[in-house]
C-alpha cells in the first residue's frame, strides 16, 4: 500500500514538474512589441521612415508566426527562444525608428521649403514664357488652358502653406512635387512653341 502511495505521489510530482517546465508563449514580449508598434505609428514612423518601420513590422510578424508554429507543437517540445529574440529585435527597432522621426521630419520640411521656392520661381518663369508665346486663333485657346493650369497650381500654394503650418510636411512635399512637374511640363511646352515661332 505504501509503495502504491509513493508511486502515485511520485507520478503527480513528475507530472507537475513537466507541466511547469513547459515553455510558455512570451506574451509580455508580444505586448511590449505591439505597444512599441503603436508608439511608432503615433510618431508617424510608418510615413516618414516607411522602410525601417516595415522592417520592424516584418520582425514582429515573423515572431508571431513563430509563436503560432510553437503553439502547434506538443507542449513539452515547445521553444519560444527564437520568437522572443525576434520580439525583442522588433521592439528595439520600433523604439529606434520612432526616435528618428523628428530628424526625418526636419529633413522633409527643409526639402519642402526649397521646393516651395522652386515652384514660385517656376510659376514666374512660366508666366513670362506665356507672354512670349504665339497668340494665333488656335494658340489663344491653348494659352487660356495653360493659364488656367498655372492658376490652379498657384492656388495649391495656399493649401501647401496650410499643410506646412500643420506639420504635414510629407503631404506638402507631395503637392509641391506635383506642382513642379506640371509647371516644368508647361515651361517645356511654351519654350518649344516660342522656338518654333522664332524659327519661322
Amino acid at each position: 500500500m505504501l509503495r502504491k502511495y509513493f508511486f502515485i505521489t511520485f507520478s503527480l510530482i513528475l507530472l507537475l514538474a513537466l507541466v511547469s517546465g513547459c515553455a510558455k508563449a512570451p506574451q509580455q514580449a508580444v505586448d511590449a512589441a505591439k505597444a512599441a508598434l503603436e508608439a511608432a505609428k503615433q510618431a508617424e514612423a510608418d510615413r516618414y521612415l516607411a522602410d525601417e518601420f516595415k522592417a520592424a513590422q516584418d520582425s514582429l510578424n515573423a515572431a508571431l508566426a513563430e509563436i503560432e508554429a510553437q503553439n502547434s507543437k506538443f507542449a513539452l517540445s515547445r521553444n519560444y527562444d527564437k520568437a522572443t529574440n525576434l520580439l525583442d529585435a522588433a521592439t528595439n527597432s520600433f523604439h529606434l525608428v520612432a526616435s528618428n522621426v523628428e530628424t526625418k521630419k526636419e529633413e522633409v520640411r527643409t526639402e519642402a521649403q526649397q521646393m516651395f521656392i522652386d515652384l514660385q520661381n517656376g510659376l514666374k518663369e512660366a508666366k513670362d514664357l506665356l507672354k512670349k508665346a504665339p497668340k494665333g486663333k488656335e494658340g489663344r485657346e491653348v494659352l487660356d488652358a495653360i493659364q488656367g493650369e498655372l492658376t490652379t497650381v498657384e492656388g495649391s500654394l495656399v493649401e501647401v502653406t496650410d499643410l506646412m503650418n500643420k506639420g504635414e510636411f510629407l503631404s506638402a512635399k507631395d503637392k509641391l512635387m506635383a506642382g513642379l512637374q506640371k509647371v516644368n511640363s508647361i515651361k517645356a511646352e511654351l519654350t518649344q512653341a516660342i522656338a518654333k515661332k522664332m524659327g519661322k
